[in-house]
């Protein structure tokens, strides 16, 4: 049985946590004992998003940050620092996915795409660096995608497969520091990204049917494996990829 205090009196920093995965990490977080900072470029979906998840001011501190603005990090940092005083886990999850044939790709889809999901991760871990405390643990979203080739995902994969390579690299980096860095690469999540991204029936069937255990994840599928890889749990855990997408990757479904 998961110990449910495993994150009392620690605080949690989540980037693009208003929706999605971000937003059921911050509510399992939360459930488990944590302080949890959210971020989010949308004002109002911030405070809607604080509010769903019980409106404590103590509890949640909802942040307006861009994770591909260096300068808008070290503003958050900086709250973040005034709020708790330092950061137990960070789960650095903003990103943005444009899918379209390479030869459809314009440069300002690559640039908005490398700038959130690589260097926004890579600089959202180096800001909070002064604020993670000894034992600490880092979780980088990745995806299943680096592990597996997708028509319409180059870039969007070459950028998780970044991810990925800072997970093991940051990993040694930070190990004499005591903490731990790791990545977690889900399958087809059903999200408001997801949905935006897959509109045809027909195509949404296919999804489903390349799952072996045969149904979208669900948000709160991958919140339960990035709060095993921030607690103690997961102690001698790092530099890893941890694949959270129904057999999708690894196996064949059964026709």
């Amino acid at each position: 049985m998961t110990d449910m205090n495993r994150f009392t009196d620690k605080t949690v920093l989540i980037t693009g946590g208003t929706s999605g995965i971000g937003l059921a990490t911050a509510r399992r977080l939360l459930d488990e004992g944590a302080h949890v900072v959210i971020t989010g470029r949308d004002d109002a979906r911030l405070k809607a998003a604080a509010e769903e998840l019980g409106g404590d001011p103590d509890r949640v501190l909802a942040v307006r940050a861009d994770a591909a603005s260096p300068s808008e990090l070290d503003a958050l940092m900086r709250r973040a620092a005034s709020w708790r005083g330092g950061l137990d886990a960070i789960f650095a999850n903003a990103g943005v996915g444009i899918f379209k044939p390479a030869a459809e790709l314009t440069e300002d889809d690559v640039d908005r795409m490398l700038d959130v999901n690589v260097k926004g991760v890579f600089f959202t871990v180096q800001k909070a660096l002064p604020l993670l405390r000894k034992g600490g643990a880092v979780i980088l979203n990745a995806s299943w995608t680096l592990h597996r080739g997708m028509a319409v995902a180059s870039v969007y994969s070459a950028g998780k497969a970044a991810v990925h390579n800072l997970a093991r690299t940051l990993g040694a980096d930070l190990a004499p520091r005591g903490i731990r860095v790791n990545s977690v690469s889900a399958g087809f999540i059903d999200t408001e990204m997801y949905r935006e991204s897959v509109t045809d029936p027909a195509q949404h069937a296919r999804n489903t049917a390349d799952v072996p255990l045969g149904t979208l994840g669900r948000p709160e599928d991958i919140a339960a494996a990035v709060a095993f890889l921030a607690s103690d749990d997961a102690a001698y855990i790092t530099g890893q990829d941890l694949i959270v997408d129904g057999g999708l990757v690894g196996s064949i479904p059964q026709r």
